[in-house]
């Protein structure tokens, strides 16, 4: 048995398909809440759907069948302000997972994220290093909770103190693919780009207000979904490897190519026009990540990113202009 907190949302549902694929018996952790999030499961055969207050009691319920737990559920909103809400999910819940694999022997695979490396200033190495990991500021309460936890992981290690018998963290960067819809405002831009496009409406990107960086230049490392889970389950597939992993392309690719991209796979000439970055966004906004993928290359992952071109004509055609869009 496999459980996947978070499993309804965006990765963790794109996540529970490829496990379902493969035939694992899945448990799902989440809210489903009243809107469409539930669709990000629908076709999918599980084991149970529990509510994250249920949580602990099921998992001492089931514990000797449960094989490993994949944490994919967070408050990740960049935007949210509540900080004791989101220390509480993603922080304090996250030490409980800990503790709870490290004490029956379940390996503890979870997400963390680029946002712990703030405005990039440091660098983009995963090193998970007490020392490393000091180095870098996040911008955001978000992307300090992960980070946070993080160097609670490395304190741990660093001590010698009980841990799960696998445990990996990845820093997913970008992510964009099916199952992103019930996101709102924090849906991918390669998604917003594409309701304006297919609707024959013009895309709007933020001006630049770095020198170093044209309108449309600032630069991402964009991740197709599928290649975030495949590293998710590559670490699966290999019970010997523990450490904090980036989860990127490896590449840093501009705004506008991605929205080029995504018109090319309508079949349209690209459409885009220039609009002023919020005020409220300037101060944390970052122009640059680039994942760096050598870490997790010389662990023994040897499947190459898909190309972004690519990856958006998949999205665009294969999900997005189908009548069921859902994976």
């Amino acid at each position: 048995m496999i459980v996947v907190t978070g499993g309804a949302g965006f990765i963790g549902s794109n996540l529970v398909a490829a496990l379902e694929e493969r035939g694992a018996g899945v448990v799902v952790v989440d809210v489903l809440g009243t809107d469409d999030k539930w669709r990000n499961l629908a076709k999918r055969e599980l084991i149970a759907i529990v509510p994250p207050a249920d949580m602990l009691d099921y998992l001492d319920q089931q514990a000797d069948a449960i094989d490993c737990v994949f944490h994919m559920g967070a408050i990740s909103s960049t935007v949210e302000t509540d900080a004791d809400l989101i220390i509480s999910t993603n922080f304090t819940l996250s030490q409980t997972l800990w503790r709870w694999c490290a004490d029956h022997r379940v390996r503890l695979i979870y997400a963390s994220s680029a946002a712990t490396y703030g405005d990039g200033a440091a660098g983009f190495s995963d090193d998970e290093s007490p020392e490393g990991l000091a180095r870098l500021h996040p911008l955001n309460a978000y992307g300090w909770s992960k980070h946070l936890f993080d160097r609670w992981v490395s304190r741990q290690i660093a001590r010698d103190y009980a841990k799960p018998t696998q445990w990996a963290g990845l820093k997913f960067f970008n992510v964009f693919g099916p199952n992103e819809y019930h996101k709102g405002h924090q849906r991918s831009v390669a998604h917003q780009i594409f309701e304006k496009a297919n609707a024959g409406a013009h895309a709007t990107l933020f001006k630049s207000h770095h020198p170093d960086y044209a309108d449309g230049g600032q630069l991402r490392d964009f991740v197709w979904v599928q290649d975030v889970v495949d590293m998710a389950l590559w670490l699966y597939d290999n019970p010997k490897v523990s450490g904090l992993f980036n989860a990127g392309s490896g590449e840093a690719r501009s705004f506008f190519d991605l929205a080029a991209a995504v018109y090319a796979a309508l079949g349209q000439p690209t459409d885009i026009r220039y609009i002023d970055m919020p005020q409220s966004l300037r101060p944390n906004y970052q122009y640059f990540t680039k994942a760096e993928m050598s870490r997790l290359q010389q662990a023994g992952y040897t499947k190459p990113a898909t190309a972004l071109e690519d990856a958006v004509r998949i999205y665009v055609q294969d999900f997005l202009m189908k009548p069921d869009r859902y994976r």
